[in-house]
């Protein structure tokens, strides 16, 4: 947890508590679904919080930004940035039910507001957001493909609606041909050497 607060340093009363109460409620869910390695469970806020958190460090987000978490597993990046956002709004998918349970009960657990959940593959969610995030779950132009028409819901933010994802390694082929692209290595934002090759990835999305 103190990891956390290096990083962020005004967080009020109540999110310090919710970040607190994640480690604990992670690590009993996970003796009975598995949705964060067994050897990796005691590196859950640098690997998984902070990770999450990146977003917010890379990007600023207005008050009421929508969010949809793209194949959330057990609620990464959405839980994190949820507590850290508590006047935006987060839909978590997922098509592994056990998995989304996991993230339903950590919210519920915790107590945030400003989430809802749905077991579905993402082709069949309908909804409209500001922008659609997700961790590492397929090519990001495969990812744009199945998504773009859950993007644009309207534009009071920063950077323009599109796709925010946490990605790894060299992505020089992945993103090649997508418009507007940026990266941001958080190398350069966090001191830890898990985020030596850690990226940003920020796709904007036109309205049509």
């Amino acid at each position: 947890m103190d990891i956390i607060n290096n990083y962020f340093e005004d967080l009020t009363e109540i999110q310090q508590k919710q970040f607190a109460a994640l480690y604990d409620l992670y690590r009993e869910w996970n003796t009975k679904i598995n949705v964060i390695s067994r050897k990796d469970i005691d590196n859950l806020y640098t690997h998984h919080v902070l990770h999450s958190l990146g977003i917010a460090k890379a990007m600023s987000f207005a008050p009421g930004t929508s969010f949809m978490d793209f194949g959330t597993g057990g609620g990464f990046p959405a839980i994190p940035l949820a507590i850290l956002f508590p006047k935006s709004s987060f839909h978590l998918i997922d098509s592994i039910g056990k998995k989304l349970r996991v993230a339903e009960e950590v919210a519920t657990a915790i107590g945030l507001t400003n989430c809802t959940f749905k077991h579905c593959r993402a082709q069949e969610e309908k909804g409209l957001f500001d922008f659609v995030i997700s961790r590492a779950v397929m090519p990001t132009k495969d990812l744009l493909d199945i998504c773009r028409k859950n993007i644009g819901h309207k534009q009071n933010n920063p950077y323009k609606n599109g796709l925010v994802c946490l990605k790894g390694g060299d992505l020089e082929e992945e993103l090649k041909g997508l418009k507007g692209v940026r990266v941001w290595n958080l190398n350069t934002i966090f001191d830890e050497p898990f985020f030596e090759t850690k990226k940003v990835v920020y796709v904007p999305v036109a309205k049509k």
